[in-house]
């Protein structure tokens, strides 16, 4: 039984209605988004501690649905020395923060943080997403720790890539959090 919390972290412009993470929270009534205040031009220092005062909030230890810069914002908080546990993050389609083409309206989080993660995490990458290229993506899931998954061409993984309901990824969270608890 799947019991520990969910918490469904979005990146930059949230993610809209045909976004996986939306559908899965309607799917899912009791998982709930980390709220943020812009999500247009994000703040790192805010983002975190948005971040930790939705996992301070939970009664467990919740897992972590991250999609985008939400996966930058995830590797920055852990980077920080955050307290409040986690059982896991599922971190999808990670931006790269430092290629010339990423949006520039994102405040403090280049550079990449590349530090071990003192959790269990799995990278979910596209071969041909605009924002992080594939050698970066498995860059970065080696620094991290994680297991690194590839779903071939599936450009950023989001809505507008066909990427709703996305059934494929949440069997791939249910094991991934099956194994953790």
């Amino acid at each position: 039984m799947l019991t520990a919390p969910v918490l469904t972290v979005a990146g930059l412009w949230n993610s809209g209605p045909e976004h996986w993470q939306t559908h899965w929270e309607r799917a899912h009534p009791g998982w709930r988004r980390v709220p943020q205040r812009s999500w247009d031009e994000p703040e790192r220092a805010e983002w975190v501690a948005a971040l930790e005062q939705a996992i301070a909030e939970c009664a467990e230890p919740p897992f972590l649905a991250a999609h985008s810069l939400a996966c930058t914002l995830v590797a920055h908080w852990a980077q920080d020395g955050r307290r409040s546990p986690i059982a896991g993050a599922f971190l999808v389609a990670p931006s790269d923060v430092e290629a010339p083409s990423y949006p520039k309206k994102t405040g403090g989080f280049a550079p990449m943080p590349l530090v071990t993660l003192p959790f269990p995490s799995l990278v979910v990458a596209s071969t041909n997403d605009e924002y992080v290229s594939f050698e970066r993506a498995t860059q970065f899931a080696a620094a991290w720790g994680s297991r690194l998954v590839s779903i071939g061409d599936a450009g950023h993984i989001n809505g507008a890539a066909g990427y709703g309901p996305w059934p494929e990824g949440q069997e791939l969270f249910r094991v991934f959090r099956e194994n953790r608890e």
